[in-house]
């Protein structure tokens, strides 16, 4: 019954995973989708010839979730990237299913990005990277318990590299700061942050960000971001 509800037999886990990322980041690649959801599949497929073979590999888990949603009318393709990858974003529908999923109210979940593929996505391909560049996903051991020693002791050395700020949960992206109105219905004439980030555990207990294609080292935007909790840092 399983199968027949979702054929690509994605497990509830990787549709979570796809869900609560493009909930938040609202439109995305496989490849950062799983970067983020999964990101212990990053040190597997080795022996594969090529990184297309490998990506191709470690992405495949998500690449069915995503097919099982769509079934379920959840998410859709949107375009492609400039170099040519699929990007993925959520129906009205799968947003819905995604703020259960991110625990937040459905007035906070923003719009679906539809269109956002048709000029290639640039920017929100920018903003993605830089989220995934402050939230330094880390693989987890337990699910790498069969993989061999040199796989985990891989993964091992990124788990001991700083650790990132926040959890998927904690970020927001294309933001509205309203000069007037409200922050559910804000007037013309007001900002957007790019990305919004609250995580009071890391110490941030809420930072705003403008990416841009060329922007400050990235050891110079953490620090910023660390360091200033209640300010706009550019990103």
């Amino acid at each position: 019954m399983a199968r027949e509800t979702n054929p690509a037999g994605s497990t509830n886990g990787f549709r979570g995973d796809v869900l609560r990322v493009l909930g938040v980041l609202k439109v995305a690649t496989a490849d950062q989708i799983q970067r983020i959801g999964a990101p212990h599949l990053n040190h597997r497929h080795t022996e594969k010839k090529t990184p297309s073979q490998r990506k191709q590999a470690r992405t495949a888990s998500h690449t069915g979730a995503l097919s099982d949603l769509r079934k379920h009318h959840l998410a859709e393709n949107g375009g492609s990237t400039t170099t040519g990858e699929t990007l993925r974003n959520l129906t009205p529908k799968g947003l819905e299913a995604a703020s259960v999923e991110l625990r937040r109210p459905s007035t906070e979940m923003g719009s679906t990005a539809r269109g956002a593929g048709s000029s290639g996505a640039s920017h929100p391909m920018a903003v993605n990277e830089t989220v995934i560049a402050l939230l330094r996903p880390k693989p987890d051991l337990d699910r790498m318990a069969t993989d061999p020693p040199e796989v985990r002791a891989a993964a091992q050395a990124v788990i001991d590299t700083p650790p990132g700020i926040g959890t998927i949960s904690s970020y927001w992206t294309e933001v509205p700061l309203p000069a007037t109105g409200t922050w559910s219905t804000p007037c013309r004439g007001g900002a957007q942050a790019d990305a919004v980030l609250t995580a009071p555990q890391d110490g941030c207990r809420c930072c705003s960000s403008r990416s841009t294609t060329a922007t400050r080292p990235l050891r110079s935007s953490r620090r910023s971001w660390r360091s200033t909790p209640a300010s706009s840092a550019g990103g």
